[in-house]
């Protein structure tokens, strides 16, 4: 058993994160706060059943650990601008977390049942974040799409795992009487509950919204959904012509407004700028321009980083702000795979500079 109270210390740093971020993102992280919060009850509850053997948190345990994985999926759902879910599909995901509560408590006969169903939680919901394909994210910051959605994988794979040590720990209590446990649960908790905190984290910190602005675009956007659903059907892609004139407005408003200059810019934001919904943006860049939009707009950074680099003496660091990256690993990479070259690099070679 766990002779050094490890998650007790790992729960209470857990805590800290969730005051910070209550404190730092109090409209956009309210999700990600209530995981982190069951994250720190779960620690704090497996450091009691292993630490002073409290019979009660046997039932108790599993319990919490079933919503882990539903709470993350619903994260990631609600950053990528999820429809609501009805009645029937919000209480479908309680179905497991309902089924593994009665395991829980006729324990001496559903002991088994209630190890598969929590396995069967953590690698549905695992698979779910990797296979399931979200709409591209309104609120996020478009600078941020990217890493949102590594940050989504590593939590699917943190989920996958975590289904894989259940079963194994399930296994080492059949035949060994849980003398591996303590090392199995140490590992689980302690790290790789970390990491899917920290995904979940990224999920809060990725948006740009101020507090009124959270009213406001959920209103805009559930205006504008029912407007176009009474006006045209759901669509899978864009005429041609109505595809290239969005392109050409996009265009015309980085070349004149230099909206890419917003470290801020969002799907949302850019849809407010344009008059044109989000989702025909989304479709019609991926459509003429077979990807993204966050990949795009980095494309008129770089060529505004390129310009600076040639024509002034600003330094790197500048440059990079001004191009509104977020850090300068971005900028570089992003450059690199754009230019075949350094900053340093490419203002050398254009300069003529030794």
């Amino acid at each position: 058993m766990l002779a050094i109270p490890l998650p007790f210390i790992m729960s209470f740093l857990l805590l800290v994160i969730a005051l910070f971020v209550k404190v730092k993102r109090p409209n956009e992280a309210k999700l990600p706060v209530i995981f982190i919060l069951l994250c720190a009850l779960s620690t704090c509850v497996v450091g009691l059943r292993w630490s002073f053997d409290i019979s009660f948190l046997r039932f108790i345990q599993p319990i919490i650990a079933s919503l882990i994985p539903m709470t993350a999926w619903f994260c990631f759902a609600r950053a990528h601008g999820s429809k609501p879910l009805t009645l029937p599909a919000f209480l479908l995901h309680f179905l497991g977390p309902i089924l593994v509560s009665l395991s829980a408590f006729y324990y001496l006969f559903w002991l088994e049942l209630s190890d598969l169903l929590l396995v069967s939680l953590y690698v549905i919901y695992g698979l779910l974040l990797l296979t399931s394909s979200f709409t591209m994210p309104e609120e996020v910051r478009l600078s941020q799409i990217n890493s949102l959605r590594n940050a989504e994988r590593i939590a699917a794979l943190v989920l996958l795992i975590s289904g894989v040590i259940d079963a194994v720990l399930a296994l080492d209590f059949f035949f060994y009487e849980g003398l591996h446990a303590s090392w199995m649960l140490s590992f689980s908790y302690l790290i790789l509950i970390p990491l899917v905190v920290a995904a979940v984290l990224h999920v809060g910190f990725s948006t740009s919204l101020s507090a009124s602005e959270v009213k406001e675009a959920k209103h805009k956007h559930d205006k504008k959904e029912q407007d176009l659903a009474k006006t045209e059907p759901e669509r899978l892609s864009l005429a041609q012509n109505e595809a290239e004139a969005i392109l050409l407005s996009l265009d015309r408003l980085m070349r004149e407004k230099e909206a890419f200059r917003d470290p801020d810019l969002t799907l949302n934001r850019l849809s407010r700028k344009l008059s044109i919904p989000a989702r025909q943006i989304s479709m019609a860049v991926n459509q003429i321009r077979q990807q993204n939009i966050s990949k795009v707009l980095n494309e008129y950074r770089i060529e505004f980083a390129k310009h600076r680099l040639m024509h002034s003496q600003d330094t790197i660091t500048d440059i990079y702000l001004a191009s509104a990256f977020q850090t300068k690993s971005n900028f570089n990479r992003e450059f690199s795979r754009l230019t075949e070259q350094t900053p340093s690099e490419f203002r050398r070679t254009a300069t003529g500079s030794a």
